[in-house]
């Protein structure tokens, strides 16, 4: 028990210190590569997203949705109801 004697073993709890930070140093400087990594694949993802849409012959400036929700004589995403003709008023 060397609380109880007066005695302090600094050199154990420097060597503790250190080894903590150390391993604290070693997983930020992970986290950090892990972020720069994943971005830089994330934008050449999005860059070659890009560049296959820009040189498509049939690319629209409208969005995927927006087309497929004009498909269909009503514009009703099922095709096959009709627009309301008179409005319920509210209760």
């Amino acid at each position: 028990m060397p609380l109880f004697n007066g005695q302090i073993q600094w050199r154990g709890i420097s060597t503790t210190v250190v080894v903590e930070l150390i391993i604290l140093l070693a997983l930020a400087l992970a986290a950090v590569s892990y972020v720069e990594w994943s971005s830089k694949i994330a934008v050449a993802e999005f860059m070659s997203a890009t560049e296959s849409s820009a040189s498509d012959p049939n690319h629209s400036s409208e969005s995927p949705a927006r087309m497929q929700a004009r498909k269909g004589p009503t514009g009703c995403p099922l095709g096959k109801k009709s627009p309301p003709t008179q409005l319920a008023p509210l209760p």
